[in-house]
């Protein structure tokens, strides 16, 4: 089935709430269209299309709420999934943290939808890979990598009068280089909503650069150093603290933002000033959808202003519990920075540490929100503002929040995908002062 319209999705919808006899419905309707391109060891290894849509149907009466989804929408099988809801409704328990439906809501309109992205063919996705494979071989090098796209809607209606729809258009790639002899390793990762801004060829000549640099590296002994954290390194630590501002977690002791008593850290000074955080579904680097999966509006908010902490997010239930507004958690973050160059940070730094990227992220302790994982696919050692050889890599234990205490410079933000999680973010490289290697690593 072909991407809904506004009007073709809304009247799906009424269509299905008229059926029902619940106290509440809510319906959601979502569908994509995509493809994907595979490549490993020069070669590609798989191409596909993916075309799908989805209704999901929650009937409710009084705090009794059962669920159904379905993909086969001609009136027979819509009046079965609607029953099947209210049967499955009927049956559940009472649900202690129940929140009646939203009412109509007013969203301003979505920046997510780019039609030459919308217009990718398996050609372009051939052509953009062939590129890769051709500086790949050029490098004498061995890439793997994936690229894919998609064209979307997602809209959601209830019997209180709300309808909300958005469109949106991806397009990710990411590739990994190694020498012939497997002992340096280069990686680049892209995403996008807009086509004409993503490079193959640049990203690939990026980790091809990374993976000849990194051969034959050095050890050295771990400890304290100073680090430049590339984008696609720090992201996989910062989402850690962007994840964790829940305000529930925070009310009830579970958080790196708990006090004692019961009391939280908003509004106290957490992290070095100059950072900033906030996001902004209307950020033209940047831009999500105006609404949220249970329909609440998204604004531009401040989550750390100047290093203090400003705003948490609430589910609709703890908002209703705290009386304050229901503020959703975010769908990409941005993070101020400077305007110097990865670059300028690298000549400004008398000893240190280049890390291109961080993995294999584990919990250690969340209150304090330690972290333990490995740099990969490029680290090197800096002297005397520049470059000097290779290093092999090591583990780290490290905490967002005394990284962003121990913040030395921020260069210029670059929009990043998490390789943990895929969330999108606009972050600065940041130079950061006693980060914590605690031993070496044998992995490239």
């Amino acid at each position: 089935m072909p991407i809904l319209t506004k009007d073709e999705a809304q009247a799906l919808m009424k269509k299905v709430i008229a059926l029902s006899k619940a106290d509440e419905i809510e319906v959601n309707l979502t569908g994509s269209d995509g493809g994907n391109i595979r490549y490993a060891r020069n070669a590609v290894s798989t191409s596909g299309g993916v075309s799908q849509n989805n209704l999901v149907i929650q009937s409710s009466f009084g705090k009794k709420m059962g669920t159904t989804t379905i993909n086969e929408f001609d009136d027979s099988s819509l009046e079965k999934a609607v029953r099947r809801s209210e049967e499955v409704a009927r049956l559940a328990p009472d649900n202690p943290e129940f929140v009646p439906n939203l009412g109509p809501q007013t969203y301003l309109e979505s920046k997510t939808f780019v039609p030459e992205t919308a217009a990718i063919t398996p050609k372009l996705r051939a052509d953009a890979v062939a590129q890769s494979l051709q500086i790949a071989k050029e490098n004498n090098l061995v890439a793997a990598g994936f690229m894919e796209n998609s064209a979307g809607f997602s809209s959601m209606m209830n019997s209180s009068g709300l309808f909300a729809y958005n469109t949106s258009t991806n397009v990710n790639f990411n590739v990994t280089l190694r020498t012939a002899d497997s002992k340096g390793s280069g990686y680049a990762s892209k995403g996008f909503n807009d086509i004409t801004k993503l490079d193959v060829a640049a990203a690939t000549k990026f980790a091809a650069q990374k993976a000849s640099g990194s051969a034959n590296a050095k050890a050295i002994e771990p400890g304290k150093y100073t680090v430049i954290l590339e984008p696609s390194a720090a992201i996989v630590l910062l989402e850690s603290m962007f994840f964790a501002m829940d305000a529930r977690s925070a009310d009830e002791g579970r958080s790196f933002l708990s006090k004692p008593g019961g009391k939280t850290k908003l509004g106290e000074k957490m992290v070095d000033e100059r950072v900033t955080i906030y996001s902004d579904p209307q950020h033209p680097d940047l831009p999500t959808s105006t609404w949220n999966g249970d329909g609440r509006p998204q604004e531009k908010i401040a989550w750390i202003e100047k290093g203090v902490m400003k705003n948490l997010y609430y589910s609709r239930y703890w908002a209703q519990q705290k009386k304050v507004k229901a503020v959703p958690s975010p769908d990409a973050v941005i993070m101020e920075g400077g305007t110097a160059s990865l670059e300028d940070l690298i000549k400004g730094t008398e000893k240190g540490i280049l890390v291109t990227r961080l993995w294999y992220i584990r919990n250690v302790d969340p209150q304090t929100l330690l972290y333990t994982g490995l740099t990969r696919d490029g680290t090197f050692y800096i002297e005397n503002g520049q470059i000097k050889f290779p290093i092999k890599n090591f583990r780290f234990n490290e905490s967002p929040i005394i990284m962003l205490n121990n913040l030395e410079a921020l260069g210029k933000p670059e929009r990043t995908v998490s390789g943990e999680s895929g969330i999108h973010a606009l972050i600065p490289p940041m130079k950061i002062r006693d980060f914590t290697f605690t031993s070496l690593s044998d992995a490239v």
